[in-house]
């Protein structure tokens, strides 16, 4: 396998893990059960499932009032975009090979 194939693995399963728990968090919310802290919603999303996680959040209705989830989740999408974007351009560091 290439390391792209291995890099969208990792973001599929880390997109994937941040929209389910989303969804599972506001069940147990709607329950009244005990909640998925916050910071493991923010983990998921800063290691790779930001874009599953925002996709969840708004699937959901679940986190769309706090301003740390409204302004947190797509701040933390672009960074990693520009930190994708600087690889390519400072390192030279090409994915598609």
């Amino acid at each position: 396998m290439k390391v792209l194939q291995y890099i969208l693995i990792y973001l599929g399963i880390m997109n994937i893990t941040g929209f389910a728990m989303m969804g599972i968090d506001k069940l147990k919310a709607k329950r009244h059960e005990f909640r998925i802290p916050e910071a493991a919603l923010f983990f998921v999303a800063v290691f790779g499932g930001s874009i599953g996680s925002i996709i969840g959040m708004y699937t959901f209705r679940h986190k769309t009032k706090h301003l740390s989830f409204t302004i947190g989740m797509p701040v933390i999408l672009v960074l990693q975009i520009a930190l994708v974007v600087a690889i390519y351009f400072i390192f030279d560091i090409t994915f598609f090979q």
